[in-house]
């Protein structure tokens, strides 16, 4: 309401006013007091209030909000101090008590600030020990439900440490969520004091969730966990793999000054001391701000640097790195020897090769078409490129760039999809994540405009490249694969948004991040953003769509990988965009995490979830990235990386059951600093796993016999054929020769999981080993061709669990295919296949 003077002056000269309006034939409304009401719902009465009623509603001191989270705050908080209360009488672990002593004491006073909160408001004040309440809200606030905390009270020793620090972590988080919460509420803590409390409930329990995290983090009995820190000096832990070779990034890839491309803190002109106080902070033992938070408040550089994609063909490697692309040659033993570096910058670097063209990624705004390294600062410019560029690498050592399509999202990833057809054309799907460009820089761009259906979202780039003329290039169509296939509406797929109370915000579906094809059987594979799709690829120019699925814990959908058969896909799922720490002993292991998916009548049926099982420090950005295939014949096996988590090797064979059955890993950077890094891309070629990692450099690994892997199975990988090609995101189906080293490979699964009898194995294991002797030495032998063949055929007709009936069908196959070869005279050969 508005002031009223009412002094003798100022109510004459009203008078007057009124009087003057009176005479013009004005008229004049006063402020007199009307009845107040409030009308009900429909069919309710409607109420009388009174003037101080009815501007309750503008008390803005303090909201319902505050009132509710206040009140169930009490008995949150104090649900803590009886989790606490029992750490003495069953711990020794001295980090624990100091822990316990230090909630009850800060959990104690922060309750008795919110009663007097309440209390000086006239509000409800709950008792600290309000069962009713903590039972109704230990679902969604991170309480520990009834029986969690019997079972705490019940365990003992290191059980009760682990449970108590993955109780009490959920139990931090959860306050840290109701927080969230009550800040989504319009007018919610707009007192000082109660906004002042929950930034530092907010804080606290962050960083106590961090140190609780690196305790759970020494509990663990992974080799994995807690590696000491290190950009080139990391401790390191392997498992079923021996890293042949370990190589930094060559020179002009890396700022000497600054290799692993750390942040810098903002200067404060005004605060002379800030760097001794910066060193100082460091070395204290307890933390005030989170890493993450930490890293938040740096400026970081570009990732200028940064390794990422590889492309292989024959003996030559080709790494890719934000900087332009690096070009190895093979060697023997799989050390690679660096032959060139070429400098072109424009962020990403995805790779690929078809025949003497290589085609790589560029996405961001800096980049040139001239490969400069000055970069582009205007909005619009004639001299930006954001797209598919495409080099002559016929000389090796002096690649040529000989194409350039730009696209209106940049590239940043792109698979090979045909071709060289009998025209001459290569087919290549172009994705792009980033934002539109400007319509002034490239014709057609148009953003998130609504109602316009000519946006160059919801889209794919469907590139044909001419071999004879790689300039002339170019886009020769953008289909809507996210469309509705009734209402034809671009967006036609997931919206954005989470799936429910306790699901991940997924992205929205308005672009693939990975498509990877499997031409032999015309599908193609997407990992785009908020869905995992199959796309009929037939005409590769007109991908259409087949079945597409969407997952509660996935974050982002990232990339997809086939089995040797294209009947699975595994999709990654790339939680936190590949900057954060998300492999918490905390973190849920259904999160950036792999699904794997049995493709059955051309639907995607989900079978399960694998990840990494090692937890790692706040200070490791981990989650699933790039992996291929390893040839085992008769499994599935897969190699994974996960940034500065490592690498796994995962046996995915039973779809519903993975198992790792090998890894490698090294230590965080630093201890105290989380920085993007780690590995980017592992994939198996001509018989090693090579891993770019980001900050280090570039990794080779021979696989190691187990308990999980024969030397057989492993030479037998070794031996397939995969055309002396590999891209990311393009696979074919690999084989096997007709070899005993490959039938011995199936006889070693067999046995593993007993599904041949005893007798069966002794007898097929001597007649492979007399076929290898005869094939060393060049000998045939038409009769023990014919014994072998009839083996093959008791082989074939052996019943045995469906999940051995691929194996039985390959050693069969690879039986015929041995006495093939003996019952024809060879010359000896001095090279053994077998």
């Amino acid at each position: 309401m508005n002031n009223i003077d009412r002094s003798p002056l100022a109510t004459s000269c009203a008078l007057a006013l009124v009087i003057g309006a009176l005479g013009l034939g004005l008229s004049v409304s006063t402020n007199a007091q009307v009845t107040i009401v409030k009308p009900g719902a429909p069919g309710e009465a409607t109420q009388t209030l009174s003037a101080e009623e009815a501007v309750a509603i503008a008390e803005s001191s303090y909201s319902p909000a505050d009132v509710t989270f206040m009140q169930d705050m009490i008995p949150h908080h104090h649900q803590a101090t009886q989790m606490a209360e029992l750490v003495k009488d069953r711990t020794n672990n001295p980090a624990l008590v100091d822990l316990a002593d230090r909630i009850n004491g800060t959990q104690a006073d922060e309750i008795a600030f919110m009663q007097g909160w309440l209390a000086e408001r006239g509000e409800g004040v709950p008792k600290p020990s309000n069962h009713q309440a903590m039972h109704m809200h230990h679902d969604m606030a991170g309480m520990a439900s009834p029986e969690q905390m019997a079972a705490l009270a019940e365990a003992e020793g290191t059980d009760f440490d682990r449970m108590f620090l993955t109780l009490m972590i959920r139990h931090h988080d959860g306050a840290i969520t109701m927080v969230e919460d009550l800040m989504d509420q319009p007018g919610s803590a707009y007192d000082p004091v109660l906004y002042e409390f929950t930034n530092d409930i907010s804080n606290d329990q962050a960083v106590e969730i961090e140190r609780m995290n690196g305790m759970l983090v020494g509990l663990s009995e992974d080799p994995r966990s807690g590696l000491a820190p290190g950009v080139f000096d990391a401790e390191q832990a392997i498992s079923n793999l021996e890293l042949v070779a370990s190589l930094r990034k060559p020179a002009g890839f890396f700022d000497p000054a600054n290799p692993a491309e750390r942040g810098a803190r903002a200067l404060d002109e005004d605060d002379s001391m800030a760097d001794e106080r910066d060193e100082s902070a460091a070395d204290e033992e307890e933390r005030e701000t989170t890493i993450e938070d930490d890293a938040g408040n740096l400026r970081h550089p570009m990732l200028s640097f940064a390794n990422t994609d590889m492309a292989f063909r024959d003996d030559v490697l080709v790494a890719g790195n934000y900087h332009g692309f690096n070009v190895y040659k093979l060697q023997d033993d799989g050390s690679p020897d660096l032959m060139a570096s070429i400098v072109c910058p424009g962020g990403q670097g995805d790779v690929s090769i078809v025949g003497d063209l290589l085609f790589m990624s560029a996405q961001e705004n800096r980049g040139r078409l001239d490969c400069g390294l000055e970069g582009v600062t205007e909005d619009v410019s004639e001299d930006r490129f954001r797209g598919l560029r495409i080099f002559d690498i016929s000389e090796l050592t002096r690649p040529r760039q000989v194409g350039a399509v730009q696209t209106c999202r940049g590239s940043h990833t792109h698979s090979v999809v045909a071709g060289p057809d009998k025209d001459g054309i290569i087919t290549v799907y172009n994705s792009g994540t980033s934002s539109v460009r400007e319509e002034e820089e490239l014709e057609g761009c148009i953003g998130d405009v609504p109602g316009d259906e000519r946006t160059a979202l919801f889209r794919i780039d469907v590139i044909e490249v001419p071999v004879d003329n790689p300039a002339a290039a170019k886009i020769v169509d953008s289909p809507r694969v996210f469309a509705d296939p009734e209402s034809g509406v671009a967006a036609g797929l997931w919206r954005g948004g989470d799936h429910g109370e306790g699901t991940q915000d997924t992205s929205r579906t308005d672009q693939c991040h990975d498509i990877t094809v499997f031409p032999e059987a015309n599908i193609a594979a997407g990992a785009c953003s908020g869905n995992g799709i199959i796309f009929d690829i037939t005409d590769p120019a007109k991908p259409t769509r087949i079945d597409v699925v969407t997952d509660k814990g996935f974050a982002y959908w990232h990339s997809a990988t086939f089995n040797n058969d294209g009947t699975k896909v595994l999709f990654t799922d790339e939680w936190g965009g590949g900057s954060r720490a998300r492999c918490r002993a905390w973190d849920p292991l259904t999160w950036g995490a792999d699904a794997i998916y049995d493709i059955v009548d051309g639907k995607l049926e989900f079978g399960s979830y694998f990840k990494m099982p090692a937890p790692q420090l706040e200070s490791e950005n981990c989650v699933a990235h790039n992996g291929s295939i390893i040839p085992v014949p008769g499994r599935d096996i897969f190699v994974q990386a996960w940034y500065q988590g490592g690498i796994s090797l995962i046996d995915f064979t039973d779809s519903k059951n993975p198992v790792e059955i090998g890894y490698f890993d090294r230590g965080p950077y630093f201890e105290d600093e989380i920085i993007t890094g780690g590995f980017w891309s592992v994939y198996w070629y001509d018989g090693f796993i090579y891993g770019t990692e980001i900050v280090r450099g570039l990794d080779v690994f021979d696989l190691v016999a187990s308990e999980y892997l024969s030397e057989h199975e492993i030479a037998a990988a070794k031996l397939a054929d995969h055309g002396a090609l590999f891209n990311p995101q393009q696979q074919y189906r690999v084989s096997w020769p007709a070899a005993p080293t490959v039938a011995l490979a199936y006889l070693d699964q067999l046995d593993r999981d007993e599904g041949l009898s005893a007798d069966m194995q002794n007898a097929l294991r001597e007649a492979l080993d007399r076929a290898d002797a005869m094939l060393v030495a060049g000998d045939s032998d038409r009769s023990f061709a014919r014994e072998l063949r009839k083996m093959a055929k008791t082989v074939a007709s052996t019943t045995v669990p469906d999940a051995h009936a691929g194996r039985i069908d390959g050693l069969a196959a690879t039986l015929d295919g041995i006495a093939d070869r003996l019952a024809t005279k060879r010359v000896a050969s001095a090279s053994n296949d077998s």
